[in-house]
C-alpha cells in the first residue's frame, strides 16, 4: 500500500518542468529543438546525419505515412515514398534556404514532402522495399492495421496528417509522462489515474474507487490527479515547443492539435 505522501511526482519532477520551460526563441533553446536536426542536415552536419535522421523517422514518419495512404497510395508505395523522404531530405540541398521563421515542423515537413511526391514520384516508386539507406518502419504493418480503422467519409489527406500528427505529439508526451513515473517509483499511480478522461472533474465516486484501489485518501487522490494533469499539460507543451521556431507559435499550435483530435470524436 503506498503511504499517503506516495501519490505526488519527486522534485525532480517539478525541475524538469522548469528546464521545459526555458525561454522559447533562444540560441540554448533552439539547440533543444527538431529545427536543429533539420539545421544539422542543412550545414552538411555528416557526423549527426544518421541521429537526425532516425530521430525524424520515428517520431514523424506515421503522419506522413497515413497522409500518402489518404492520397490514395499503397501500402508498399507509402511506406517507401515515406522513407525516401526522409533519405531525400538530408542528402538533397533543398535544405539551404531555411529559415527559423519558416514556422512549425508539422507544415515544414508537408510542405516538403508534397514537393518531394510531385517532383520525385516516378523515381521514388521505383525504389525497391528495404532498399533504403536507413532503414526503418518496423512496426509498418501495425500502422497499416491501424490505417484500416480511419473513418474515410470526409477527412481530407491534410487533415488526417494533422490528426495523426496532433496524436503522435499526445502518445510521445504521454510515453514520457510514463517514465518519470516509473523512474520515481510510481507507475501504480500512473497506470490508474491516466486512464481517467482529461480536463474533466472526477465525481466522489470515483475518487473513493481510485483512493481505495491505490490505498489513498480522497484528499490525496484529488492532488495526484491534479499534479498527474498539470504535468501531463507541461511535457505536451515540451514536446510541441520541439516543432516550432518562436515562443508565439507554441500556444496557437497547441490549440490547433486539440481542436482537431476533437474532430475525432
Amino acid at each position: 500500500m503506498l503511504e499517503q505522501r506516495d501519490y505526488c511526482p519527486p522534485e525532480a519532477m517539478a525541475k524538469q518542468s522548469e528546464r521545459d520551460s526555458t525561454v522559447v526563441g533562444n540560441d540554448s533553446w533552439f539547440a533543444t529543438t527538431h529545427w536543429s536536426i533539420v539545421w544539422a542536415a542543412r550545414n552538411g552536419d555528416k557526423a549527426g546525419a544518421s541521429a537526425a535522421l532516425n530521430k525524424l523517422c520515428t517520431a514523424y514518419w506515421r503522419p506522413l505515412f497515413h497522409y500518402l495512404r489518404r492520397r490514395g497510395y499503397g501500402f508498399e508505395d507509402a511506406r517507401d515514398l515515406t522513407q525516401g523522404f526522409f533519405n531525400h531530405l538530408l542528402q538533397e540541398e533543398q535544405l539551404r534556404h531555411l529559415r527559423h521563421q519558416d514556422g512549425r515542423f508539422r507544415a515544414f515537413l508537408l510542405t516538403l514532402l508534397k514537393h518531394y511526391v510531385s517532383d520525385e514520384r516516378d523515381k521514388a516508386q521505383a525504389q525497391k522495399r528495404g532498399g533504403g539507406q536507413f532503414p526503418v518502419f518496423l512496426d509498418a504493418l501495425t500502422e497499416e492495421e491501424r490505417y484500416r480503422t480511419e473513418p474515410v467519409e470526409s477527412v481530407s489527406p491534410e487533415l488526417l496528417f494533422d490528426q495523426c500528427w496532433a496524436q503522435t505529439v499526445l502518445e510521445r508526451a504521454r510515453k514520457r509522462l510514463r517514465e518519470e513515473y516509473q523512474s520515481a517509483g510510481h507507475s501504480r499511480v500512473f497506470e490508474v489515474l491516466h486512464r481517467l478522461p482529461l480536463g474533466k472533474k472526477t465525481a466522489g465516486a470515483t475518487n473513493a474507487q481510485i483512493a481505495s484501489e491505490l490505498g489513498l485518501s480522497q484528499s490525496a487522490v484529488t492532488a495526484a490527479v491534479f499534479r498527474l494533469r498539470r504535468r501531463f499539460a507541461e511535457v505536451i507543451r515540451a514536446e510541441v515547443q520541439q516543432t516550432v521556431a518562436t515562443r508565439q507559435e507554441v500556444d496557437g499550435e497547441i490549440r490547433y492539435l486539440l481542436e482537431v483530435i476533437g474532430q475525432q470524436a
